[in-house]
């Protein structure tokens, strides 16, 4: 899972929406247009010009309506557009904006671009047509009155922006100031979004009153916390070394204090809207089906992670064909791991037997450092391009780590001097495997998310939105395949690592069926962990975070596999097709070299490249 802008994945959906001032259906994609107010001088742009000049137009705009992705890049946002946060006026701008944008995009004709730009074309308008869909008004009376819940929510995220680090930037005494001001406008922010709640509460259109069980949790971890050990205060211990003693004991004394009277009275009153006004009236089932309109909105979410339109019944079906042919698989394994009887029964003694458990952090975070260490090694045989920014291993921060999967990938910055961080589980370390060591690391570090969301960002060569963007199944996707480059690299020749990439694999699939289930089948929580648990090999605790991530984020669960599946099978066409010419690390390059891709745009890009007898640089 990357952590790349998660509090927007959730049931509020603040996907970017941009725009561009819309032309005279008379222009064509030479359309003369004026730049700068030049007096009366014409200038004809090319439609390779007129994109380029809609995308940088489009970041400039993005960047004002996205301030919590605006944070993340590093940007300086106003305590103004900070406070724009779950308002009405956002989400008007945010439609309006979507419309200019497609309406200035349908005046340039694809086929008078480049190849490189044709792509970023369809990218571009596969974007905002599904963004389009997402802000109905149908729609947005289901998402917006549920501005946040337990999984990535903004109550989370802003510690994590106000820290320092994962791209943010602190490094003048203006941007501590500026980060103080944004402090002292957070109680304003919370009543925002205390007010959409109370939308839906009128409505009828609330959350599942697990997740927010688990806010009121999260919420107290926070407060728990001592103000000086809190991470709103960790911008006061990593100060930059040219601050002045005046400046760092001014800087200090003025994080504490709107610490103290602003950012905890403002998680404390949230607090106190969940618990006496909002949890009484939330909903007790946990799926969309429970909520009126939520069968299409879970259509419309499904598709907004894995581009694809998917019928949830061939969705369910699939994923249990998967969990059958892979249970046959791990037979194999428990034998090789000396265990004779029914693989029920093996998930059993997996679960208990401490050979197959940390037990310690160190252990477990020792093993992960082996992996990297080979794979670093082993990386120039797969891949042209590596990334400039190092990955650090370490693990979840106490307060969060009850409600996280094992492990998550945070991104460094996009000059690759910060690092990105692979985040491990500790929690509960009974639960943790030692079996699935090197899957995870695959997966969450190099070379999944650590190489592609890397890669995309350190591409300037790339729109914006191709390198900070993207699409659940392509970004998952590419993740998931990446596991399985551990056959390839001689990981699961141990027959409890290859236990270990089987067991993830088999949550992949049991995401297509337990997803569906939840959100189309009613389901209720404890079926669903259950069928996890009667699976697979995974422990309750992790069992019980992902089921409790699928009620919060329905849909992106089931991009994983989708999104795997499409990468897996064009390699085979691409091997089938250009037999001994196929190389790795150019079929690498193809995927990776144009940023986080929808899923029938990578399929068109992969198959020119095969046709064109797949040669270095083609279209990257």
């Amino acid at each position: 899972m990357a952590m790349m802008r998660t509090w927007r994945i959730g049931a509020a959906l603040l996907v970017l929406a941009t725009g561009f001032p819309a032309r005279s259906p008379a222009q064509d994609a030479s359309a003369i247009v004026r730049i700068d107010a030049a007096p009366a001088t014409p200038v004809r742009l090319s439609a390779n010009a007129m994109l380029d000049r809609l995308f940088a137009e489009d970041v400039r705009e993005a960047m004002a309506l996205d301030p919590l992705g605006a944070l993340e890049q590093g940007q300086r946002v106003s305590v103004q557009q900070f406070a724009l946060l779950f308002t009405p006026e956002l989400a008007r701008k945010r439609h309006e904006s979507n419309a200019r944008t497609l309406a200035a995009l349908a005046q340039i004709d694809p086929e008078q671009l480049d190849p490189s730009r044709r792509i970023s074309h369809a990218v571009f308008e596969e974007t905002k047509r599904n963004e389009q869909a997402l802000m109905a008004p149908d729609v947005q009376a289901l998402t917006a009155v549920q501005p946040f819940n337990h999984f990535g929510g903004f109550h989370i995220a802003y510690p994590e922006l106000s820290a320092g680090g994962s791209g943010s930037t602190l490094n003048s005494v203006a941007d501590y100031d500026l980060l103080i001001a944004r402090h002292r406008a957070l109680r304003q922010v919370f009543g925002q979004a205390i007010a959409r709640f109370r939308e839906g509460m009128a409505s009828g259109i609330t959350e599942p009153r697990l997740t927010v069980d688990n806010m009121i949790v999260q919420i107290d971890g926070l407060l728990a916390q001592r103000i000086d050990r809190s991470p709103f205060m960790a911008p006061a211990r990593q100060f930059p070394q040219d601050f002045t003693p005046a400046d760092r004991a001014r800087i200090g004394r003025e994080l504490t204090e709107v610490t103290r009277r602003d950012i905890y009275p403002a998680y404390r009153a949230l607090r106190r809207f969940l618990v006496e006004e909002y949890r009484p009236v939330t909903r007790e089932q946990p799926g969309l089906s429970a909520v009126a309109g939520g069968d299409r909105l879970y259509r419309l979410l499904a598709r907004h992670h894995t581009t694809l339109d998917l019928d949830p019944a061939v969705v369910h079906q699939t994923g249990l064909t998967e969990v059958v042919r892979i249970q046959t698989q791990m037979d194999g394994v428990k034998q090789q791991l000396g265990f004779a009887g029914p693989l029920r029964a093996f998930f059993d003694r997996i679960r208990s037997d401490p050979r197959f458990h940390p037990r310690s952090e160190h252990e477990l975070a020792e093993g992960f450092r082996s992996v990297g260490r080979k794979v670093d090694a082993l990386a120039p045989q797969y891949f042209l391009h590596l990334p400039k920014a190092p990955l650090h291993i370490q693990s979840y921060p106490a307060y969060r780590a009850k409600f996280e999967a094992g492990g998550s990938y945070a991104q460094g910055s996009a000059d690759g001097t910060q690092p990105g961080v692979f985040f491990f589980n500790a929690y509960d370390l009974k639960s943790r495997f030692l079996t699935g060591v090197a899957t995870l690391y695959l997966h969450e570090g190099a070379p999944g998310h650590h190489f592609q969301i890397s890669l995309a960002q350190e591409n300037t060569a790339l729109p914006d939105f191709q390198r900070f963007g993207g699409n659940t199944a392509y970004i998952e996707g590419w993740a998931l395949y990446a596991e399985t480059l551990g056959y390839e690299m001689g990981f699961y020749a141990d027959p409890m690592q290859h236990w270990g990439t089987l067991d993830d694999e088999m949550l992949r699939a049991m995401r297509l069926v337990v997803d569906t289930g939840l959100h189309t089948k009613g389901w209720s929580r404890e079926q669903a962990v259950d069928y996890m648990l009667a699976n697979s090999g995974m422990g309750r605790s992790d069992a019980e975070a992902e089921v409790d991530r699928y009620i919060a984020n329905p849909g992106q669960a089931l991009a994983y596999k989708i999104g795997a599946l499409t990468i897996q099978r064009l390699r085979k066409e691409a091997e089938s097709a250009l037999g001994s010419r196929f190389d790795i690390r150019l079929f690498h390059d193809q995927v990776l070299g144009s940023g986080a891709l929808p899923m029938a745009v990578l399929e068109a890009k992969v198959r020119r490249w095969i046709a064109a007898g797949g040669r270095a640089g083609y279209l990257r």
